[in-house]
């Protein structure tokens, strides 16, 4: 599971903040909150928006399984 979540509401935004800042549409970000599986190109336009590396956004589980 992505820690898209728990980053967005660290700082404070709302998905609609994170759709309209990084492009990315509500729908395909709630999607990835509720399920963890999308695009990498879309994890990282997200990852970008929210200044921390791709790398952050996946717990260290589930790095090591990759």
């Amino acid at each position: 599971m992505l820690r898209l979540k728990e980053i967005r509401t660290e700082r404070g935004w709302s998905v609609p903040a994170l759709s309209e800042r990084s492009g990315v549409s509500r729908r395909t970000i709630q999607d990835l909150e509720a399920r963890g599986d999308g695009r990498l190109s879309t994890a990282r336009k997200l990852a970008d928006t929210l200044g921390v590396s791709l790398d952050a956004l996946y717990p260290s589980d589930q790095r090591a399984e990759a």
